[in-house]
Order: C-alpha cells, then structure tokens, then sequence
C-alpha cells in the first residue's frame, strides 16, 4: 500500500473564466463576485475517478474543500488530517503538507496552479516526488500534468514503480500578468514521476528574432486580407495575435482576449461573459488561436475566457490556428484541457494550422 498525500487549493482557477488572471492574495473575492465559480472540485474527482489502482493507496487528505469532501465520493481508504479554517490560505497549505510529510506520505498530489506548486515546493522541497494537477489561471510550470486524467496516470505509474525526474515550477508576476506582461522567473525544482508524454513542457519565451517577426507579419497580413467583415473575430493572447490587430491598426490585450468586426474593435480583454454577449449578438463568429510556445496549448492555458460553453457555441469548424512556422514545427502536438473532456475530445484530431502567408501545417490536437 502507498501512502499518498492529496491538498487541494479550493479557489485555484476561479479567476479565469471572469478574466482576472489569476486568484493570488485576495482577488478571488472580486473573482466570486463576478460570478466566477470554483474549478478544483471536478478536476479533483476527474483525477480520482480515473486512479486504476486505488485499492493499492491509502490517501492522506487536508479536511474539507482542500480534499476530504471529495474523497468521500470514492471507494478509497483514507485519512483526515490537520484543521483549516472556513477561509484557507497557502499558510494552511504548507502546514498542511508539513503535517503530511510528519505522517509518512511517499507522494504529494496537489490540484492548483503555479502560485499552488510555489507552496509545494516551499513545503516539500526535494523531499518526495510530487503530482501536479493543472487547475489554475496560469499553468505554465513544466512540473503539471497535461490534464487530470494524465495526472491520474501519473499516480498508477508511480504505484506501480517508476523513476523519479525533476521539473521547474516558476514564480509567475501576477500583477505584470494583469498589466498585459508575462514575467517569470525559475523559482524551483521538484521530483516528479518520469512519465514525460503526461507531463506539459515548460513555455518558450515569444521569439523576436527577425525571421519569426517576418513570419507573424505574414501570418498577420494573410489573416487581414482574408477576414470576412461580417463575422465576429475573438483574437485569444499572444504575440502572433497582435500582429494581426497592428496590421489593422487597432491595439491588443497581448495576455487576453479581443473581439473585432469590420475593422474595429468591439470587445477588449473580455471575460466569458463579455464573450458570451458578443456571441448573441452576431451570427457569423471565430476564434483565432495560437499555441503557447513549448507545450502546443490552444485551450486551456492562458486563455480560460475561452470556456467551454464558448467553444461549443462557436464550433470547431470556425477556429483558426496560427503560429509562427518556426515555433510550431518544434511541437509533436497541439494539446487542449479546458475541464470539459467533452469539448477536449470534440477539438481533438487533425487541424490546420496557418504559418505563413498561404502556407499550413496539419497538426494532431490531443487531449
């Protein structure tokens, strides 16, 4: 029997779909009262429902929303420990997590995202290995899983005896985050069951080199050209999207979503509900989408304002991938996890993605 410790961070992605950014410190109070709603209750059982061997583990849980109330659910043994009050912090996650290491757990799973992993590392350090599921506004730590699913894997493959590796966690600037900058800096390594095809790359810096900005240029210029003006473009986050917003002549949210219609701007840095109104309101819709450098995210990381109630409404058929040529043929994959396996499996197969003015690739979307 493995004796497994899981901490949920139970306000972790709240921030997302309303566009906040983030739920660090107390902005998840402004999250709920835009009427976000919590994220980490279904990807905590999504990970426990899919465990092969749960007859095999006996889990240490943190009470309540930070993991009991949903182990309750499952035919699993376990055990409460520790006291958290009705309002947790990360002061109670690392508490937490030092009381588990005290009780003997040979693996922590954690559902959060990376302010989360920052408090694993703070409280475990190299300790024992950790499994990370993503469930958070930013997700960008290599030390995740590429879903909860694939973080239930990585469980089975660590009970049946795997070898450890170490990924990064980063400390993500959440205030440069909302101030349209994507800062971050390596703040720490944990261990990690080696499965590699589960586990998400780290993010790749956007490249400013001459040929990737020739190539966004003509990305840009090939997008503008053949844009129908009456149909309602939703332009997710990314550098490859601005250049498509700067061909017009309009600004851009660089870390968020916009909406344009006949040449002009008609929704800035919008939250689902924004996008959800645009959507009533005009007939003929698309999102245009770039993967994330690195892991080939679509959906999922960085752009949570994309739910998948919006992804449903708008259809497969009216999304467009673009992406530098340079930066795309690095990718096995494009990868999709919006919490919604669903709309994952709807977007998976074959896509193209545009590179070059009349040049495309055909890629494979997994989930």
């Amino acid at each position: 029997m493995k004796k497994i410790g899981l901490i949920v961070n139970p306000i972790a992605g709240m921030g997302g779909s309303v566009g906040l950014k983030g739920t660090d410190g107390g902005i998840y109070k402004k999250a709920l009262k835009l009427g976000a709603k919590t994220v980490t209750p279904k990807r905590t059982k999504e990970l426990l429902s899919y465990i092969k061997n749960r007859n095999e583990i006996n889990l240490v849980v943190a009470p309540g929303k930070m993991g009991e109330a949903y182990v309750r659910e499952f035919n699993i043994a376990f055990k409460l420990i520790g006291q958290v009050p009705e309002e947790t912090s990360a002061e109670d996650t690392r508490r937490i997590i030092g009381e588990m290491l005290n009780g003997g757990i040979e693996l922590l799973v954690f559902v959060g995202g990376d302010g989360t992993a920052r408090d694993v590392y703070d409280a475990v350090g190299s300790k024992i290995p950790v499994v990370a599921v993503p469930s958070g506004v930013k997700v960008f730590s290599s030390v995740f899983a590429v879903s909860a699913r694939a973080a239930a894997e990585i469980v089975d493959a660590f009970i049946e005896g795997t070898n450890l590796t170490e990924e990064e966690v980063l400390d993500i600037d959440e205030n440069a985050f909302r101030d349209n900058r994507l800062a971050s800096k390596l703040y720490g390594y944990l261990m990690v069951p080696n499965v590699k095809k589960l586990l998400q790359a780290g993010k790749e810096a956007s490249s400013m080199g001459k040929s990737s900005v020739d190539s966004k240029g003509e990305i840009a210029r090939y997008i503008v050209e053949n844009m129908d003006k009456e149909t309602l473009c939703l332009l997710g986050p990314g550098t490859t999207l601005k250049a498509i917003t700067d061909d017009m002549g309009l600004p851009k949210t660089l870390l968020g979503v916009d909406a344009v219609y006949n040449n002009r701007l008609v929704g800035k840095d919008l939250n689902e509900k924004g996008i959800l109104r645009l959507l009533k309101k005009y007939k003929s819709k698309k999102i245009i989408v770039t993967p994330i450098g690195g892991n080939g995210f679509i959906f999922g990381r960085g752009s949570k304002q994309f739910t998948p109630e919006v992804i449903r409404l708008v259809g497969r058929g009216n999304i467009i991938i673009v992406g530098a040529y340079g930066k795309v043929s690095k990718l096995d994959c494009l990868r999709v996890d919006t919490g919604d396996f669903e709309i994952d499996k709807l977007l998976s197969g074959h896509i193209k993605v545009i590179v070059g003015k009349k040049e495309e690739m055909v890629m494979e979307v997994r989930c």
